[in-house]
């Protein structure tokens, strides 16, 4: 196999690196990271915006209460004075919002009147914020992929909300809207800020057409402590891969693979902070999983280098070493990369939301590691052993195997 000159690149790449990583840095005091709602405190609420499809009312003494999934609507009956029992609708008999209407308000009691009556019912969905239990107020039911709102009508909405971030999650009438709130310092008062954004939405949407998907909320106290919690976790991974290195090869091979793992991290930061990308645990932990397909990229080489330590007696230099070991383990230092991307960026063209996130940062730190584990990490590998020599004794022990072979 024909060697490459791969140390005629250490210094250009090394110098450009240094160059993203100070990009990323002025992008980190300029822009900022974009944390999620595991890093900062605040309020993600997910909505979608759709006249509803049925009305579910109740006039009587018992406790009454349902439950829809995608496959069927249970109500359950209970009480003093009634039956307590669970009467199940399936929805592959009751395939429209017409059928299951007729077939719920023979309940005694229960009205439930169809606005939409030709809707499948399997597309139904109810306000998680709402009770799900049925009394004379109107309990409303939703039809997904009905919505008829646009990211700028939410945003137009909330005019006037302070720190409000709105993202569209999937398309056309699909979409439904994620509003996020930042909350300030020792404010935790979780009530007044719902109140704050529903109280728009019901405004100019009319409260009976905002449905809440799901809410989350978390607390100044427990985003510090998540935030401290991964920058241990960061230390730790990249101490421990450090002694691993070390015990294995040699301090500066170590050395080298550290640098080459930073490089990836700050790398794929910089990339996080100038798109915005949300930075979440799951966007962090595709961070650790770049970390370690890096390390073992590296590992592979540097085993690769050790090998060729011993059976090249007639190198005058190291990097003639780096090159070589560089070359054999090319192939597959590619060939690895590329199977993994194709996993990869499956995820990314099928997911979306978090999943689609964290995709997109592996894509970026894979492409990173294979780069850092040929480029980065040998080269700080190469300028520590500047003044190398063979060692006399493994020169001409390998010397004279050679020449009783011959």
């Amino acid at each position: 196999m024909k060697t490459l000159k791969f140390n005629k690149g250490f210094v250009p790449c090394s110098i450009i690196s240094a160059v993203i990583i100070i990009f990323g840095i002025v992008g980190f005091f300029t822009k900022g990271i974009n944390f999620g709602l595991d890093y900062k405190p605040g309020m993600i609420e997910e909505i979608r915006v759709a006249p509803p499809a049925a009305e579910l009312v109740y006039d009587g003494s018992a406790k009454i209460t349902i439950d829809l999934s995608a496959t069927k609507l249970d109500v359950v009956i209970s009480g003093a004075g009634v039956e307590n029992e669970t009467r199940t609708f399936n929805f592959y008999e009751y395939d429209t919002v017409s059928k299951l209407a007729a077939a719920v308000s023979a309940i005694d009691g229960v009205t439930m009147t169809a606005k939409d009556g030709s809707f499948d019912t399997t597309k139904l969905f109810l306000n998680s914020a709402a009770t799900n239990q049925l009394t004379s107020s109107t309990v409303y039911v939703y039809p997904a992929g009905t919505s008829s709102i646009t990211t700028d009508d939410v945003r137009s909405a909330l005019n006037g909300v302070a720190g409000v971030d709105i993202k569209q999650l999937g398309t056309g009438a699909d979409a439904s809207y994620q509003i996020r709130v930042g909350i300030n310092e020792g404010d935790s008062n979780q009530s007044a800020i719902l109140d704050s954004i529903n109280g728009k939405l019901y405004s100019s949407f009319g409260k009976e057409k905002v449905a809440i998907v799901k809410t989350d909320f978390i607390a100044s106290s427990s985003s510090k402590s998540n935030t401290v919690k991964t920058i241990i976790m960061l230390v730790c991974t990249l101490v421990l891969i450090w002694a691993y290195a070390a015990f294995r090869f040699h301090w500066d091979f170590a050395l080298g693979s550290i640098i080459a793992l930073l490089h990836d991290t700050l790398i794929a930061f910089t990339f996080i902070i100038w798109t915005q990308t949300e930075f979440s645990a799951t966007v962090f932990a595709s961070v650790l999983t770049i970390i370690g397909y890096s390390i073992n990229a590296t590992v592979v080489i540097l085993d690769r280098v050790r090998y060729n330590l011993k059976m090249m007696p007639e190198a005058k230099k190291f990097n003639e070493i780096l090159n070589k070991s560089l070359s054999d383990t090319l192939a597959r230092s590619i060939l690895t990369t590329v199977t993994t991307l194709f996993a990869v960026v499956s995820l990314y063209v099928f997911t979306t939301g978090a999943i689609k996130n964290f995709a997109l940062v592996m894509i970026v730190g894979l492409l990173s590691g294979m780069y850092s584990s040929i480029f980065i990490s040998s080269s700080f590998i190469n300028a520590f052993r500047k003044n190398w020599r063979p060692e006399f004794g493994v020169h001409h022990s390998l010397k004279n195997v050679k020449k009783d072979a011959e």
